[in-house]
């Protein structure tokens, strides 16, 4: 998994890379089917802004946005962003395999019961 970062307006220190790599990392670590990630830190005047864009596997793509007074606490804001809609639409394939398997089991079952 690539993690890329860049800077608009503004220089970005090795402490703040490593505080959203870091974030990320932890985030990202749990769902397998991404590959990418371009993290882009906006300076505004006395906001900050951060857009995070997930790439994967199975044309999973996921943005996120979020703007505070705070680097750091953008950068926290849209790790929980990114963690929810990456677990979100997990879970949306989950249950819908976990559906079929359900129903293919249970026709399974009610044959095994006729037979005996």
């Amino acid at each position: 998994m690539t993690i890329n970062i860049t800077s608009r307006h503004a220089d970005i220190s090795d402490t703040q890379k490593t505080h959203v790599h870091a974030k990320l990392a932890a985030v990202l670590e749990a769902y397998p089917e991404v590959e990418y990630a371009h993290v882009i830190m906006d300076t505004q005047k006395f906001r900050h802004i951060i857009e995070v864009i997930v790439q994967g596997k199975h044309h999973l793509r996921i943005e996120a946005k979020e703007e505070s007074d705070d680097m750091y606490a953008s950068v926290d804001k849209v790790a929980d962003k990114v963690d929810r809609q990456l677990r979100r639409a997990r879970d949306k394939v989950v249950d819908h395999k976990s559906v079929k398997h359900r129903t293919k089991l249970a026709d399974f079952e009610q044959e095994l019961n006729h037979q005996v």
